[in-house]
């Protein structure tokens, strides 16, 4: 990736969660960034939108993460809910994930994370105006 436009508010956002989360929310973070980095994005904007979060790629569609302390023990990736991108997420991967409606993957704090099917979903958000009218958003699963 040539430029991260980062807004500082971030970086005070991700202070702000208990220690514990921390972690959960940086690694979330990191696979935003490397897949970033593989798709050799020229620009990916680092922001806050409603308070979480929020990643921005001039071909995606907006990708946001938070955890909320009304929800403990879980956190979450957020996706726009007009998008395919949720339901195509569980039509390929089905309940490797969990799923808020159609906005969300959410993950509790005690399971790992899927993190190659996880890296194809911030790919397909990431890319997502080039890859909406493909077959399953062009992911695949491994048989």
């Amino acid at each position: 990736m040539k430029k991260l436009n980062q807004d500082p508010r971030v970086t005070t956002k991700f202070n702000s969660y208990p220690a514990e989360i921390k972690p959960k929310m940086a690694y979330l973070r990191k696979l935003v960034l490397e897949v970033a980095e593989e798709l050799q994005l020229k620009q990916l904007e680092e922001t806050l939108k409603w308070g979480e979060p929020s990643y921005l790629a001039k071909k995606g569609s907006t990708l946001r993460m938070d955890w909320k302390a009304n929800t403990p023990n879980q956190y979450a990736m957020y996706f726009k809910c007009t998008s395919k991108l949720v339901l195509t997420f569980k039509e390929v991967f089905g309940d490797l994930f969990s799923y808020e409606t159609t906005r969300a993957i959410v993950f509790k704090l005690d399971e790992p994370v899927p993190e190659k099917e996880l890296k194809q979903c911030i790919q397909a958000a990431l890319t997502y105006h080039t890859v909406k009218e493909l077959p399953q958003l062009g992911l695949k699963t491994n048989p």
